[in-house]
């Protein structure tokens, strides 16, 4: 009897033992990587045209064998363009789903939300689009494959400055850093050579009526006026002041790339200019066969966040394939090594700060377009 009740205790710690294994093997068999995007709310356009992108990049490595021969397994939250919505999803995906690293988000104000989570729980973070530069300032496991702030409104300044534009008004969005920083960085360039801020007006998210604040810029006959925020109020303010007879252009940034700006605004946005990390019209073979494989898998055309997205999830799987690993430090070490990337948004460097040193380019609204004009060097 007692010997078999040792033989039924070994067959017992047995299977757990080879149970455990099984779990293991299938848990170690795949790479587990989150994301978190609007999907829907205010700024859904943004988070679908990232996610398309990053969905897109997954798939085509899945298809090729995944990363250190394990496949991919993306998990992705929609935090419903909500402030404190980023928060809880992070948390969900890091503490349920055991991601090795997070992509996302494209508002500053929700990877702002994340980012401490992030660096706390020691998952690295990769922002595709957040430019303002608070983002990466959070700590050492938080990046961005994107330029920032300082630079996208130094561009803006010089482009400014170089149309003749000497006197600029300034609208700025006060609930998203985004827009805040845009503007600051814009005035700080333009005011330093030469140019003159006509006058500052203000606006939340949201907002619909932007007429007081038109009329008060209005007076002030300024050449040209900067719309800093995102394009879901953007639209609507190039409308209300051509309403207003203000016939000067706007000026604006990469948060107004998005097919529902001229779907508002329609002819009110023409001949108005903004900044971005890609243009389609570029004639590069690289971006030429992301164009065609996009269009392909989803119908549609991509924006600068598609792209930014799939750069995303490149820069990553090259980290973790030169990392050899997935454990976060290493991945974190990987990633800050990052230098003269190949992507659909350009070479992309990481400085000291974690930032992406590339060129912006310089879009033209022209027949309903968003037209290429020009790229500026960092």
């Amino acid at each position: 009897m007692k010997l078999l009740n040792f033989v039924c205790l070994a067959a017992v710690v047995l299977a757990s033992t080879a149970c455990k294994k099984s779990v293991l093997v299938g848990e170690a068999a795949e790479i587990s990587i989150g994301e978190f995007a609007s999907l829907s709310g205010a700024t859904a356009s943004f988070g679908q045209a990232s996610h398309n992108g990053t969905l897109m990049a997954v798939e085509e490595l899945n298809a090729a064998g995944g990363i250190l021969g394990k496949r991919i397994r993306l998990t992705t939250e929609d935090d419903q363009s909500r402030a404190g919505e980023a928060a809880t999803v992070v948390r969900k995906m890091i503490s349920r789903e055991k991601i090795v690293a997070l992509l996302g988000e494209v508002a500053s104000s929700r990877s702002l939300e994340a980012a401490p989570i992030c660096q706390q729980a020691k998952v690295p973070m990769i922002s595709p689009a957040s430019t303002n530069p608070k983002v990466t300032e959070v700590g050492d496991y938080i990046f961005r494959i994107c330029f920032i702030d300082p630079f996208q409104g130094t561009v803006l300044g010089k482009y400014a400055l170089f149309k003749g534009w000497k006197k600029v008004a300034i609208l700025t969005d006060v609930k998203q850093d985004y827009s805040v920083g845009l503007s600051q960085f814009f005035k700080a360039y333009f005011g330093q050579n030469g140019g003159i801020v006509a006058v500052e007006q203000s606006y939340s998210s949201g907002d619909k009526d932007f007429k007081a604040q038109l009329t008060a810029i209005k007076a002030t006959q300024p050449d040209a006026i900067l719309a800093s925020g995102y394009y879901t109020e953007s639209g609507l303010i190039a409308r209300q002041a051509r309403e207003l007879e203000i016939s000067v252009p706007l000026l604006g940034g990469d948060g107004w790339d998005s097919p529902s700006l001229i779907e508002v605004a329609g002819k009110a946005m023409e001949g108005c200019v903004f900044s971005n990390h890609f243009s389609v019209e570029d004639t590069s073979p690289v971006i030429q066969e992301f164009l065609k494989k996009y269009r392909s898998r989803f119908k549609s055309e991509p924006d600068a966040m598609s792209a930014l997205g799939y750069d995303s999830v490149m820069i990553l799987a090259d980290a973790i394939k030169r990392a050899g690993t997935t454990e976060g430090p290493a991945l974190r070490e990987a990633l800050a090594a990052t230098k003269d990337f190949p992507g659909i948004t350009g070479i992309t460097t990481l400085d000291a700060a974690r930032n992406a040193t590339k060129s912006a380019v310089i879009l033209k609204i022209s027949d309903g377009k968003f037209r290429y004009l020009e790229t500026v060097a960092p």
